[in-house]
């Protein structure tokens, strides 16, 4: 596994191919984006109880990671439970990056403006289907090219939306 994949260019894979492959490649989003202005501002806001906020390890930046009892929680804070399997593939590849450490953890994703929460754990299906996603992204990492611009239903939302539909008028 390419030690360049990050939670974020899984999250992506889940969504749009060219994403993972505009990310990879260094070509930034929008970083003026209501969206992930939003995103930002909900990451930083929310859990303020939460002992250790937003800790980056190499190819992960963790949302927050608290101990509950023996268990060590790694979450995940989105603002909308839209992307809801891109989110479960992100924190799956958390889990895994972190077992390979040596360190057992269980993952949650939350979602403050819906006041819900989802567990999460790395188990065989879930490693599996996450082995599948990682050989997806090396794969379009390693293309010279981006794949050609293929609307999705969250065209209309992403930050890289002017990269791909710059000569359509927004709506």
């Amino acid at each position: 596994m390419s030690e360049h994949i990050t939670g974020t260019l899984i999250w992506y894979a889940m969504i749009c191919e060219r994403e993972v492959w505009l990310m990879a490649h260094e070509v930034e989003p929008d970083r003026e984006d209501a969206r992930l202005e939003w995103g930002r501002f909900l990451s930083d806001v929310t859990y303020p109880r939460a002992r250790k906020r937003e800790i980056a390890l190499p190819g992960m930046k963790l949302d927050l990671v608290e101990r509950d009892g023996p268990r060590l929680v790694v979450g995940e804070v989105k603002a909308s439970s839209r992307f809801v399997e891109a989110a479960r593939m992100q924190v799956l590849f958390y889990l895994w990056r972190l077992r390979e450490m040596g360190v057992e953890a269980e993952g949650e994703l939350r979602f403050p403006e819906e006041r819900r929460r989802i567990p999460i754990r790395l188990d065989e299906e879930g490693e599996q289907a996450l082995k599948d996603v990682l050989s997806r992204v090396e794969r379009i990492i390693a293309r010279g090219q981006p794949p050609p611009a293929q609307r999705v239903k969250y065209c209309r939302v992403c930050a890289y939306r002017e990269f791909c539909w710059s000569d359509e008028p927004e709506g």
